[in-house]
């Protein structure tokens, strides 16, 4: 699900990772259109047939046996131009030759590979998401079809080796307790789907669909993954994606979402109002 025109935050504007790797694999630009991301590259393509993402894909446990926050480990890393989320699901195509190599050490490891967001403007970022194979199809011309599932989240420590593909050192990234140790994070969850709500009645509204009442987007979630749910609706925005995937406080990722949100539904609302007035506009 993509949120409709949407509207950053005041403070996505400058991110808060530091761009460390320069692959060569990430050479044009991303689409400047602010409302969907549709990448376009030689090393991958988006399964057409794409997986929906709901908010039942991001449990609260992505991984039977989560690493620990210290633990510093090896993993192979895909630069791309968009941003995975942990519990949020990534249909691929593998094409280029050294993505393929690196499927064929996968399927024999663990089937875990780190997904990196990079453009050529701010680079390569230094914090991503771990992405999780569960199907997989090889095809005749040993090209790839991919589901992945985000994981865990890491930081690169370290470099190991750019050839044939990236290998980096990573360590592991966790949501600390919110320096307002009274924070209700249940209710600050509770507006930012209320506010998602509000924002997808008017973009049906907008578009000519009906206005009908949202599901229940947050389906009993805790507010850590709800979170990372809302920023993977945030299509077409991958630098706000990055920096509330940075976040490392589920209250300030929660704020940042419902303030982005916010932004969107002032500028639905008066986009609603001029339609109203000028119907054929």
């Amino acid at each position: 699900m993509a949120l409709l025109q949407l509207i950053p935050s005041s403070s996505s504007s400058s991110l808060s990772h530091k761009p460390t790797l320069n692959p060569s694999n990430v050479s044009s630009p991303l689409n400047s259109n602010p409302v969907l991301l549709s990448p376009r590259r030689n090393l991958l393509r988006r399964k057409r047939n794409s997986l929906r993402c709901s908010a039942s894909s991001f449990s609260e446990k992505h991984h039977t046996n989560p690493p620990k926050s210290n633990d510093v480990v090896e993993l192979p890393l895909f630069p791309l131009p968009l941003v995975l989320f942990p519990g949020a699901i990534l249909p691929l195509q593998i094409f280029e030759f050294r993505y393929r190599m690196m499927m064929h050490t996968l399927l024999q490891t663990d089937l875990r590979f780190g997904v990196i967001y990079s453009d050529t403007v701010s680079g390569t970022a230094d914090v991503g998401c771990v992405g999780e194979v569960f199907k997989h199809e090889r095809l005749v011309d040993d090209r790839f079809f991919l589901i992945c599932k985000g994981q865990e989240r890491f930081r690169v420590t370290n470099l190991v080796r750019t050839k044939p593909y990236l290998v980096a050192e990573v360590t592991w990234l966790e949501d600390r307790p919110s320096g307002d140790g009274e924070e209700d994070l249940g209710a600050l969850a509770n507006e930012v789907e209320a506010h998602m709500k509000d924002v997808i009645r008017l973009s049906n509204r907008l578009g000519g669909k009906p206005e009908k009442e949202a599901q229940d987007l947050r389906r009993n979630l805790f507010p850590t993954p709800f979170s990372f749910f809302v920023g993977s609706t945030f299509e077409g925005a991958p630098r706000e994606q990055q920096a509330l995937l940075e976040l490392e406080d589920t209250a300030a990722r929660l704020k940042r979402e419902k303030e982005t949100l916010r932004n969107t539904l002032n500028y639905l609302t008066a986009a609603s109002a001029v339609k109203d007035v000028f119907p054929s506009s």
